[in-house]
């Protein structure tokens, strides 16, 4: 039954990312669709606001600056309504609120919803007025994912288009992102859920009392609205602490499937539209079969190691796998594919709790964060990072044979081939770093309030390689609410969403500009099986000679104990 959940999800996400993929090749080349009737005009007006000029092109670094200056104005609006929120009308009452933001707190959570990681050190019920919520997280969810978008497309047209000084316009990207792709679909997806009993509303909480006598307190609000965009933007951060296990953000097994389909569709889609806008559609569908060959990969494992009988209890005769932390409306198979969803892409909207988690079943999300997200990943970001991997791969390749790598027509010179190595070394250094730092400070110890040793050390792993994919979910036994997390994580959340999103687009700058040369009988093919399989290894080779050091003091060490 579970892999059948499995089989029937991953086909779907193969199956849509066709259509959705051609329609987004639509959309940002301006092409017509079925929507244009009615937000043409709503586009025009926009323009007119922002006194954008539609036809007006941006090479690599004005498109980056925008990038920049656009999020830097979202950080800073969002930081200071956190700061001024307990001024705010309506619900919760101030006695519910009982996590003060500080303003470590408050930087931390504003870097992090502008950056798609919604890394929440906090828990939404006890410390968020709906309105902060509305305004500040919800409009986040959609202008931060719809900036990506524009990002990721700005990286295709650098394989795109050749002798060219542009890379399109970044503003004109986004407002298309959000009227074309996510606005509607969001809308969709919200009604969806309020039809399945996602609740959508802004009273106050309700005290019930339980046949023992006690007060029990019920939060609820306006979840629906944040719950679908949270997904589809790749986002994640909850409504509630418990995210997509609360029974109001997921209430029942269709909804918790939505949610990950929300997930990954649109990142996986973007291959198609790659292959699509560059002409090259064999090679979109490579990649593609790249990251399903990694995605089924881990889902096996992780499979595996949830589903069989833990260890520990082996003395009580336990059987039915690994269920501590799972909820059993959802079992091990729902779980066990939310993880690997949620790990493989920048949407830590996880239903169950990782750090109870077997160490090899850990080690698949944790890997999965470790690589980049070149499975699926985040919207834009997935394919920049399997895109690049494919760029090491052909590295590799043209030493093999002696020529000057080329994808696509393009050559890759010792300019493109060190923007493409500081992109593949700024995640291992940056984590590793920041963990050794985590480790050796009594500040970044002091996190460690439930776990010690290798499961502490997969914790604090965990923590700083989801900050740095923009991913957002962590391990509950590492407390990160200090301002020393604080502070560290953000720095990792900023260089994953903004430096490898530099690297990124100053290669597609130098990629546009030139010209495409000819396929010849020695240009390492893009789309055959063969160069699948080198861009599957290099994934796998980078991914051990950065992490396996790292993966062999934490998850491996913890399952050689048992």
């Amino acid at each position: 039954m579970r892999w059948f959940e499995y089989i029937a999800f991953l086909a779907l996400v193969v199956g849509l990312a066709w259509p959705v993929g051609l329609y987004l090749a639509r959309v940002f080349e301006g092409k017509p669709t079925f929507l244009d009737p009615a937000l043409r005009p709503i586009e025009s007006l926009l323009y007119r606001l922002l006194r954008v000029y539609r036809d007006g092109e941006m090479s690599a670094g004005s498109y980056t600056l925008c990038f920049l200056v656009f999020s830097a104005v979202s950080t800073g609006g969002l930081f200071l309504l956190l700061l001024v929120q307990r001024w705010l009308p309506g619900a919760p009452a101030d006695h519910y609120l009982t996590t003060p933001i500080t303003a470590d707190l408050a930087m931390n959570t504003a870097i992090s919803f502008s950056t798609t990681t919604t890394w929440q050190a906090y828990a939404g019920e006890t410390t968020l007025r709906y309105m902060t919520q509305l305004l500040g997280l919800v409009s986040q969810n959609f202008l931060a994912g719809a900036a990506g978008l524009a990002i990721g497309i700005a990286f295709i047209r650098g394989f795109s288009r050749e002798r060219s000084a542009t890379l399109g316009n970044f503003w004109v990207d986004l407002v298309r992102a959000l009227l074309w792709v996510l606005l509607p679909v969001a809308l969709v997806g919200s009604l969806v859920l309020i039809w399945q009993g996602v609740p959508l509303n802004l009273a106050p909480y309700t005290e019930a009392h339980t046949l023992e006598g006690a007060v029990q307190t019920i939060a609820q609000g306006p979840v629906a609205a944040l719950e679908f965009i949270k997904n589809l933007g790749t986002n994640g951060g909850g409504f509630f602490n418990a995210n997509g296990a609360h029974p109001y953000e997921s209430p029942t097994p269709l909804v918790n499937f939505l949610a990950m389909l929300a997930i990954a569709v649109l990142p996986a889609s973007l291959a198609i539209t790659f292959g699509r806008m560059t002409g090259r559609p064999r090679a979109g569908w490579m990649l593609m079969a790249v990251m399903v060959v990694l995605f089924v990969g881990g889902l096996a494992l992780c499979d595996f190691a949830e589903s069989a009988n833990p260890p520990q209890l082996a003395s009580l005769h336990v059987s039915g796998g690994n269920m501590e932390g799972k909820e059993v409306r959802f079992g091990i198979g729902s779980s066990v594919l939310a993880a690997v969803v949620t790990s493989n892409g920048a949407t830590g909207s996880y239903n169950s709790m990782h750090d109870s988690y077997q160490p090899l079943g850990v080690l698949v999300p944790l890997v999965n964060m470790l690589l980049g997200e070149v499975i699926f990943g985040g919207l834009g970001s997935g394919l920049c990072g399997i895109i690049l991997i494919a760029l090491v791969a052909v590295f590799l390749g043209g030493l093999m044979i002696g020529r000057t790598p080329e994808y696509l027509g393009k050559k890759i010179t010792a300019a493109e081939t060190r923007l493409t190595v500081f992109y593949a070394l700024l995640t291992p250094k940056l984590v590793l770093a920041l963990t050794a730092v985590a480790l050796a400070t009594n500040a970044g110890r002091a996190g460690l309030v439930t776990n010690n040793g290798a499961h502490g050390f997969t914790e604090v792993l965990f923590a700083y390689a989801s900050s740095m994919a923009n991913n957002g979910q962590n391990m509950a036994g590492l407390n990160a609410n200090s301002a020393f997390y604080n502070w560290t994580t953000a720095v990792a959340m900023l260089a994953g969403r903004f430096g490898l999103a530099a690297l990124a687009l100053a290669l597609a700058g130098r990629f546009a500009a030139q010209r495409r040369w000819p396929t010849t009988s020695g240009t390492l093919p893009s789309d055959s099986a063969i160069f699948g399989a080198l861009v599957l290894g290099t994934v796998l080779l980078v991914g051990a000679l950065s992490f396996l050091p790292a993966l062999a003091l934490g998850p491996f060490a913890e399952a050689l104990k048992h």
